[in-house]
């Protein structure tokens, strides 16, 4: 069976030959599998209303553990994003009653952005509706093809610089 990717390489091979498409198979790959996987992960997250930035911003408060509060420091730090962009979404959030802004108990002049009880409940029905829908796009591997996948990713990873953990 054939994809669109062995038929873009094909066309390569023809018109380059001297080309070594060898990358291009599998970068193709996985550049096409992430625009599959960024439509699949905005359709699980459009019922709840917010987008895949205010996403990430409410599972990293929510995965954070109770009280569910971090400070926008830790937050565009644990994303890597700027402050501004933090700023915009904490500022999106904050006006759906997703996330409030507290006083630090230790620094009354610091502020943590904490979950509403309805950013709670938002975000635990959005990280299942997520899951699922990994879950699906995974399901035609097997077990072992799953535990090589995440190997090899993982691999490659942590080739890049800042992405190994003391942990």
């Amino acid at each position: 069976m054939h994809d669109h990717i062995d038929f873009v390489v094909s066309q390569w091979d023809d018109a380059m030959p001297d080309l070594d498409t060898a990358s291009m198979r599998i970068f193709g790959r996985v550049l096409r599998l992430m625009k599959h996987l960024a439509k699949a992960r905005s359709e699980a997250l459009a019922p709840f209303g917010f987008q895949e930035g205010e996403f990430d911003v409410l599972a990293t408060l929510r995965r954070a553990g109770s009280p569910y509060r971090l400070s926008p420091t830790q937050l565009y730090q644990s994303l890597l994003v700027t402050s501004g962009a933090m700023t915009n979404r904490l500022n999106r959030l904050e006006q759906q009653h997703l996330i409030e802004r507290v006083a630090a108990p230790e620094d009354k002049r610091s502020m943590l952005v904490g979950l509403t009880p309805h950013g709670q409940q938002q975000i635990e029905q959005a990280l299942r509706a997520h899951t699922a829908i990994q879950e699906a796009v995974l399901a035609p591997l097997a077990a072992s093809e799953l535990a090589e996948l995440e190997g090899l990713l993982k691999t490659l990873l942590l080739a890049f610089p800042g992405e190994a953990t003391a942990e």
